[in-house]
């Protein structure tokens, strides 16, 4: 209903999605996110839908105002909304009333287009944060200099499941794949991370809805923010590599995957990796344990033979920005790697 307390909190939702996009350097997500939240009305299905919304709308949870963005940029992107393209980059902003009523004019136009992208939440693959996993992998190779099997929990279309196949400025540090279409360059602060040979000899990855890198392409692209072309620029060539070598992301509940695939037997001269970025803190908290308990399981079986690494690039609450942990076995030692900007736009790499 009008004025309820259902359509208080999605709005409130579009509010904070403009908080972060701020956050983020995306003044366009910060306009769009902010027009939707005050401009949304019930005369369309996908007004009607987003404003009575049952769930929790807000980005840690639903993430109904991306959902809906995601929607508009894939229906840009595609020219079915040319009056609604006029204000998106890499077009000036333009008058703010003349872009809302625009807003209004394509959640009408668009109506039963914009319905299916409400169904499921946001799936990125920010190939940005491969970087950031990349150093994470040179520090286990300096401590483990060992062939490895990577294990990568939220995958989505398992663009990070290749992260070897990119190449890198870590520091000063070049390495990765220097033929790559992918150069990942972050900004970095502090030392570079270990000089060491990162060699994945078997990678496995697994997610809720796995997304297919040719298949979802258009869908992968859309829930890019229009304003970040660097980040548009890298999906594309990490999807070209994907193209050459298609990554197999494997369907189904998290913890059951990782329980399956640490009760086999370690294989000795290898280190088994579960790693994961952006992706833990969306997971019930029941899963979160028993992914916890599987990794502490199969650590207590560890040898320096058969070493196991956790690597996280989560954002903890705790801090209140994302950072890098690894954790090792045999010993058990966890470590704070680097704090880092959430799609790898930035590392601060501590001491070594």
């Amino acid at each position: 209903m009008p004025g309820s307390a259902t359509e208080q909190r999605v709005r409130a939702a579009f509010a904070e999605q403009a908080g972060w996009a701020e956050k983020l350097g995306s003044p366009f997500m910060v306009r769009l996110t902010r027009l939707l939240g005050e401009r949304l009305e019930r005369t369309s299905e996908t007004g009607r839908r987003v404003l009575d919304w049952a769930g929790d709308p807000r980005a840690g949870a639903d993430n109904v105002p991306l959902r809906l963005c995601g929607g508009l940029h894939a229906l840009v992107r595609g020219g079915a909304l040319p009056g609604l393209a006029a204000f998106y980059p890499p077009h000036p902003p333009g008058d703010e009333e003349a872009f809302g009523a625009a807003l209004e004019d394509a959640l009408r136009e668009a109506d039963e287009a914009l319905l299916p992208w409400l169904d499921s939440a946001p799936q990125t693959n920010e190939v940005g944060r491969s970087a950031v996993l990349m150093a994470g992998l040179l520090a286990v190779a300096d401590m483990f200099p060992l062939p490895m099997q990577t294990f990568e929990l939220g995958a989505s279309a398992g663009l990070n499941t290749l992260l070897d196949l990119y190449a890198y400025d870590l520091g000063g540090l070049e390495t990765g794949d220097p033929e790559s279409p992918l150069r990942l360059v972050p900004e970095w602060k502090g030392p570079p991370p270990p000089a060491a040979r990162v060699r994945i000899e078997a990678r496995s990855a697994v997610d809720f809805q796995p997304m297919d890198v040719r298949r979802d392409r258009d869908r992968l692209l859309a829930y890019v923010w229009p304003d970040q072309p660097d980040r548009i620029r890298q999906l594309e060539a990490a999807l070209a590599v994907a193209e050459r070598d298609p990554p197999h992301v494997g369907q189904g509940d998290a913890a059951d995957w990782l329980e399956s695939k640490l009760a086999a037997p370690a294989a000795p001269g290898r280190t088994r990796i579960v790693l994961h970025s952006i992706a833990f803190q969306y997971f019930p908290q029941a899963t979160q344990a028993r992914i916890a308990a599987t990794i502490a399981r199969a650590g207590a079986e560890a040898s320096a033979s058969s070493p196991l690494a956790w690597l996280r690039f989560e954002f903890l609450t705790a801090d209140g920005r994302s950072s890098l942990r690894l954790r090792t076995w045999p010993s058990g030692e966890d470590r704070l790697l680097a704090w880092a900007h959430p799609h790898g736009k930035w590392v601060g790499w501590m001491e070594n």
